[in-house]
């Protein structure tokens, strides 16, 4: 047993003086009660499935005119389903790509995780917009909004991969950023730092303001972009029942939010404090705390009240939900490891 002390102390040993992962206190605010809104339902069990199987991991969707779903799959490939569920590999960007829009040219715009930002044109010619900021790497390219000049703004959640989001988590620091990318004068701006993991991001109607999606702190932030709260930073809403992803606006200004699954007991428990969290880092992944399956996406208005929860408990039906836009009446559905997509008739 005594082989078995001693590399239990060195393990301890290696865990206190190791730099490279630096996690600190965090006391998150207690889980809101399971009352009202919150009440669990199960109304995405109403949701119609669509290539079941045939598909695997499209995190973010967008919807053209004529009802053809586009995403990004795990293998990096551009994916185009028709109404009737045919499936069409656009290309293959070599990465992981996960927010994706049309503009008002039908280029598609990609945020891929690891190769930056791309635009796919009609012709099926795949560019690079962004990859750097002052010469430095984007890490972590994530989810986009476009504005009506074209201005494309983009969150970059991390300074871990993809592949490695979990130690953001783990560490509790705010990594994560907020840019615009003028694509007429190929400038991108940093707005805003500071941010715990950005992921999904939305811009208002009136596109008076962005909101950006904070998912390790359960939280929505709202950053100004014009008026005279222009530059500044609030909480849209906060205390969220799980992990906020990725976010859109319909044509009303209200808001849709996929969470990718409800809070973990375990993993708040373990914040407040860094040696936990730093044990835990150094053990294989399956000994981490695992999110529950459960599907849940919420609607918030303008002023970030809720309006409504759509869930689906335990996940029977549609699971880690990472984004949810509303197009013709209906929410499409997207996952980041689903092999299916949901679409759910509004009316």
């Amino acid at each position: 047993m005594m082989w078995f002390k001693y590399l239990s102390l060195v393990f301890i040993l290696f865990l206190i003086t190791c730099k490279s992962f630096d996690p600190v206190a965090y006391e998150p605010p207690p889980k809101p009660a399971l009352i009202g809104h919150f009440e669990p339902n199960t109304k995405l069990r109403d949701a119609k499935l669509l290539v079941v199987g045939k598909v695997f991991g499209l995190e973010s969707l967008d919807v053209d005119i004529l009802g053809n779903i586009y995403g990004g799959d795990k293998d990096g490939n551009i994916l185009k389903i028709s109404p009737n569920e045919d499936i069409t590999i656009l290309t293959n960007t070599g990465g992981r790509p996960l927010g994706v829009q049309l503009d008002s040219s039908g280029n598609l715009i990609i945020a891929d995780a690891y190769k930056g930002l791309l635009s796919l044109d009609t012709k099926g010619n795949l560019s690079l917009l962004v990859n750097h900021f002052e010469s430095k790497p984007l890490k972590f390219t994530d989810d986009i909004d476009i504005a009506k000049d074209g201005k494309i703004y983009f969150s970059d959640a991390s300074i871990y991969e993809q592949k490695e989001y979990l130690y953001d988590l783990l560490e509790s620091r705010p990594y994560g950023r907020l840019f615009v990318y003028d694509p007429k004068l190929k400038k991108t701006e940093l707005l805003l730092d500071g941010l715990y993991f950005a992921n999904g991001i939305a811009l208002s109607k009136t596109e008076d303001f962005i909101l950006i999606n904070e998912t390790y702190r359960y939280r929505i932030t709202k950053f100004w972009l014009k008026g005279s709260k222009k530059g500044q930073r609030e909480v849209f809403i906060d205390n969220l029942p799980g992990f906020p992803d990725n976010l859109t606006r319909n044509e009303n200004g209200d808001f849709w939010v996929a969470l990718f699954t409800v809070r973990n007991d375990r993993m708040d428990g373990m914040h407040p404090s860094p040696f936990l969290k730093k044990l835990t880092s150094m053990l294989p992944k399956f000994l981490w705390p695992k999110p529950e399956p459960y599907g849940y996406v919420m609607k918030l208005d303008g002023k970030g009240n809720i309006i409504n929860t759509y869930q689906d408990p335990k996940g029977k039906h549609l699971k880690e939900i990472t984004s949810a836009i509303e197009k013709n009446g209906k929410l499409y559905i997207g996952s980041l490891y689903n092999t299916r997509l949901g679409v759910l008739d509004l009316k």
